[in-house]
């Protein structure tokens, strides 16, 4: 999952952009709203933290605009403000969600999460798909019951490829979810951790079918070596 965090104190982005690539997820950070309506005019990312206390435009016009222009990506807005009034506002522009700091970390992630699946239509912080469980509130994977060990780039393709299952993930939003602003990484890049996983996943049954000119669905094989779409438990 790729994240844009408008930031504009230092400190507090470094410490935030780490704990949150720790977690799991690509994260562009800037430090303006302006720099980050040039990120969203050029990228596409699954949700943003936005803080309100910005320099220049504040968070709560970037919110609007964001909604203005039709982007319905979940929005968490951070302020210092703790008035009703702030807050309110903050919702009735859009913001999804929001929290006032100082915060601790394990909550922001919390919420996070909870507005990724909502934005994915999950209601569960467990992602099934056949003998597969993933647990993204504790960071956990099984298949077959079994602990299966997957590296941070592997465990962010294969979690939106199951929210996406049954249906196919596109290969340039696996990308997207790979990708920092600052960095590029190859349509390459993604038939490898394709194949790490498909190594992991074949011999549970599950298997991981390219879709020529689009990208990539999870499927349940069937007997005899063959494949056959099924929807997530």
């Amino acid at each position: 999952m790729r994240l844009l965090l408008v930031e504009d104190d230092v400190m507090v982005a470094s410490g935030m952009k780490l704990g949150l690539c720790d977690a799991g997820y690509s994260v562009d950070w800037v430090g303006s709203a302006e720099r980050a309506e040039q990120a969203l005019e050029s990228e596409s990312f699954d949700a943003a933290i936005v803080d309100i206390g910005l320099p220049g435009m504040d968070g709560l016009e970037l919110t609007r605009r964001i909604r203005s222009q039709g982007q319905a990506m979940p929005v968490l807005i951070l302020t210092a403000r703790d008035a009703l009034h702030d807050r309110v506002q903050g919702l009735d522009i859009g913001a999804d969600d929001y929290m006032v700091k100082p915060f601790e970390l394990p909550e922001l992630l919390a919420r996070l999460r909870a507005l990724l699946r909502r934005s994915q239509a999950a209601t569960s912080a467990v992602l099934s798909f056949g003998p597969l469980e993933m647990d993204t509130a504790h960071r956990r994977l099984l298949l077959a019951g079994q602990t299966l060990d997957v590296g941070p780039r592997e465990w962010s393709v294969l979690e939106y490829l199951l929210l996406q299952a049954p249906k196919p993930a596109a290969k340039d939003k696996l990308l997207l979810a790979l990708t920092g602003w600052d960095k590029e990484i190859t349509p390459n890049a993604i038939e490898v951790y394709v194949s790490r996983l498909r190594a992991k996943l074949e011999p549970a049954g599950i298997a991981l079918r390219a879709i020529r000119g689009f990208g990539y669905r999870l499927e349940i094989k069937a007997a005899g070596d063959g494949a056959e779409s099924a929807p997530a438990a």
